[in-house]
């Protein structure tokens, strides 16, 4: 039996961008709140995750969430070295995602078949991304580096590409964000609080997710 997961698994990073107005960026403290914490989302109307691998947990959590939260598309962040590239893939994780591309992490996450969304913060990296075909990246760290008004500029002499805004993003700026021509959504941690989720407050998380699903783009 074909589960949601596979029978709508994103093949491309264009793809993930229209999975949900905001993908959550998730950090990990403890393995065993990977799995309620992302079906409160799913419940939310929010099917995608990032799960950072800026914790020792993260990479057990990516593995727990992609076996046992069928609907749920898994990716994993902050990926930083090719070994991470082949350990994520090995624990189910359905896409990548960088702050950055450096050539070696560009080739190895190229190279997996999983869908990238590579981090860029000026032309040049966006324009490079491009040359690989990529017309769908992670604009990140977005507040920092120019933010709405930047992106209004970039879509100028690049029209072509679209990204996922990622750094400093709240419900405050998220719906600024989302009336870009180039944004297909934005990505944000303020959906898994941290003291919700040390609590285990699964309802704050579903509304927090229902609120974020509704956003227009």
């Amino acid at each position: 039996m074909t589960s949601v997961a596979e029978t709508n698994h994103p093949r491309t990073a264009a793809e993930l961008l229209a999975v949900s107005p905001v993908i959550p960026v998730v950090v990990v403290d403890d393995v065993e709140q990977a799995v309620p914490l992302a079906q409160a989302l799913l419940r939310g109307g929010v099917g995608i995750i990032e799960i950072t691998l800026r914790t020792a947990a993260g990479l057990a959590a990516i593995e727990r969430v992609a076996a046992e939260v069928p609907g749920m598309v898994t990716g994993a962040g902050t990926v930083t070295s090719p070994a991470q590239v082949h350990a994520v893939q090995r624990a189910g994780a359905q896409f990548l995602v960088t702050p950055g591309s450096p050539a070696g992490l560009l080739s190895a996450a190229l190279n997996s078949g999983m869908p990238l969304l590579a981090g860029a913060a000026t032309l040049t990296e966006m324009m490079t991304l491009a040359e690989h075909d990529l017309g769908a990246m992670k604009f990140f760290p977005a507040q920092a580096s120019g933010g709405v008004e930047f992106l209004k500029a970039v879509s100028g002499p690049l029209p072509h590409l679209r990204f996922c805004p990622t750094g400093g993003i709240t419900t405050a700026n998220a719906a600024d964000y989302l009336a870009l021509p180039n944004v297909g959504c934005v990505g944000g941690s303020w959906l898994t609080p941290k003291d919700a989720v040390a609590a285990g407050d699964w309802g704050r998380v579903e509304q927090l997710a229902r609120e974020a699903a509704a956003l227009p783009r």
